[in-house]
């Protein structure tokens, strides 16, 4: 039989930053790693996770709750839909989103055992808590424009484009040092040998009478 659990975390953003974000198609895929497509109109196809998640927009209350159906990929042809309703609370050190996921298929328990929690809630803080780092934003609109350039740029489909080679750098033509002057000794040519010059002439006999 299906079956609801409620699961709860503290992300480092405020209800209207997360809401914004859940619902923002860059800046969804950006937080969780997986391609989404996300709309802030009630009654809306969304996907998440490149499709494996798929369902529709039933309710939303701006910066308060999320309420969307959801199917995987795993769910059989006679399970209904799931249901997903995220509350957003805000707290001293954030938000305290409340998540109540009811209609469960029964055998499919992963999403409570760890699912959310490594596919949503741990990649959510760490987003946000980047985005901390940087430029501070008090209002939700800011914060989707800031966010929206950061996935342009990490998005998974940007990623995929960022795979070409990039040409590699022309290594610069080094130049060559002179070489040390090294005096080399003269070699003489040798000289054909003669026969040696006689040391005095020969003197032309007289005759005698």
């Amino acid at each position: 039989m299906p079956y609801t659990y409620t699961l709860t975390s503290i992300i480092p953003a405020t209800p209207q930053e997360i809401y914004d974000a859940w619902l923002d198609s860059l800046v969804h895929s950006e937080m969780t790693g997986g391609e989404a497509s996300m709309s802030d109109e009630v009654g809306a196809e969304v996907s998440a996770w490149d499709e494996y998640i798929k369902g529709r927009n039933l309710e939303l209350v701006p910066g308060e709750r999320i309420v969307q159906s959801w199917r995987t990929e795993e769910f059989a042809d006679e399970h209904a839909d799931s249901i997903i309703t995220v509350m957003l609370e805000e707290t001293d050190d954030g938000t305290l989103l409340t998540l109540v996921h009811s209609n469960v298929p029964d055998e499919h328990k992963s999403y409570e055992e760890g699912g959310w929690q490594s596919n949503y809630f741990e990649p959510m803080q760490t987003y946000f808590g980047s985005l901390k780092g940087g430029a501070e934003s008090k209002t939700g609109k800011k914060v989707r424009r800031v966010a929206g350039e950061r996935s342009k740029k990490t998005t998974p489909r940007a990623k995929a484009a960022s795979g070409r080679k990039a040409k590699r750098p022309v290594a610069k033509k080094r130049k060559a040092k002179p070489r040390p002057k090294v005096a080399r000794p003269s070699r003489k040519k040798p000289t054909k040998s003669r026969g040696a010059k006689k040391k005095s002439k020969v003197r032309r006999g007289t005759r005698r009478h």
